[in-house]
Protein backbone atom coordinates (compact mmCIF):
# COMPACT_ATOMS: atom_id res chain seq x y z
CA UNK A 1 0.00 0.00 0.00
CA UNK A 2 1.30 3.47 -0.87
CA UNK A 3 0.51 6.81 0.68
CA UNK A 4 1.15 10.34 -0.52
CA UNK A 5 2.40 12.97 1.88
CA UNK A 6 2.59 16.66 1.13
CA UNK A 7 5.57 18.43 2.71
CA UNK A 8 7.22 21.80 2.14
CA UNK A 9 9.96 22.25 -0.44
CA UNK A 10 12.33 23.23 2.36
CA UNK A 11 11.74 20.02 4.28
CA UNK A 12 12.06 17.95 1.11
CA UNK A 13 15.41 19.60 0.34
CA UNK A 14 16.63 18.85 3.88
CA UNK A 15 15.56 15.22 3.52
CA UNK A 16 17.35 14.95 0.16
CA UNK A 17 20.52 16.38 1.72
CA UNK A 18 20.33 13.97 4.66
CA UNK A 19 19.83 11.11 2.20
CA UNK A 20 22.92 12.05 0.18
CA UNK A 21 25.04 12.59 3.29
CA UNK A 22 24.27 9.04 4.41
CA UNK A 23 24.95 7.53 0.99
CA UNK A 24 21.37 6.36 0.53
CA UNK A 25 19.48 6.18 -2.74
CA UNK A 26 16.11 7.56 -1.70
CA UNK A 27 14.29 9.49 0.97
CA UNK A 28 12.23 6.35 1.52
CA UNK A 29 15.40 4.50 2.57
CA UNK A 30 16.24 7.35 4.94
CA UNK A 31 12.81 7.18 6.55
CA UNK A 32 13.05 3.41 6.89
CA UNK A 33 16.38 3.76 8.69
CA UNK A 34 15.02 6.44 11.00
CA UNK A 35 12.07 4.21 11.79
CA UNK A 36 14.45 1.34 12.59
CA UNK A 37 16.64 3.57 14.80
CA UNK A 38 13.61 4.77 16.75
CA UNK A 39 12.12 1.35 17.43
CA UNK A 40 15.11 -1.01 17.56
CA UNK A 41 17.68 -0.51 20.30
CA UNK A 42 21.11 -0.04 18.83
CA UNK A 43 23.97 -2.27 19.97
CA UNK A 44 25.33 0.76 21.80
CA UNK A 45 22.05 1.32 23.64
CA UNK A 46 21.93 -2.35 24.60
CA UNK A 47 25.50 -2.13 25.94
CA UNK A 48 24.70 0.98 27.95
CA UNK A 49 21.68 -0.77 29.45
CA UNK A 50 23.87 -3.72 30.46
CA UNK A 51 26.41 -1.36 32.04
CA UNK A 52 23.67 0.41 33.98
CA UNK A 53 22.32 -2.92 35.21
CA UNK A 54 25.83 -3.97 36.33
CA UNK A 55 26.31 -0.66 38.16
CA UNK A 56 23.02 -1.16 39.95
CA UNK A 57 23.96 -4.72 40.89
CA UNK A 58 27.35 -3.59 42.24
CA UNK A 59 25.69 -0.80 44.23
CA UNK A 60 23.20 -3.23 45.73
CA UNK A 61 25.99 -5.68 46.62
CA UNK A 62 28.71 -3.31 47.86
CA UNK A 63 26.98 0.02 48.43
CA UNK A 64 28.44 3.30 47.28
CA UNK A 65 32.10 2.91 46.49
CA UNK A 66 34.55 5.69 47.36
CA UNK A 67 35.99 7.82 44.60
CA UNK A 68 39.47 6.58 43.65
CA UNK A 69 40.79 9.96 42.45
CA UNK A 70 42.48 10.80 45.75
CA UNK A 71 44.15 7.37 45.91
CA UNK A 72 45.43 7.72 42.34
CA UNK A 73 46.82 11.21 43.08
CA UNK A 74 48.55 9.85 46.16
CA UNK A 75 50.12 7.05 44.14
CA UNK A 76 51.34 9.49 41.50
CA UNK A 77 52.86 11.67 44.15
CA UNK A 78 55.12 8.87 45.34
Amino acid sequence: MSQTLTISDTLYARLELATRQRGLNSIEQLLERWHFWDFEPSPRQATVQKIDALRQQLFETYGEMPDSVDIIREDRGR
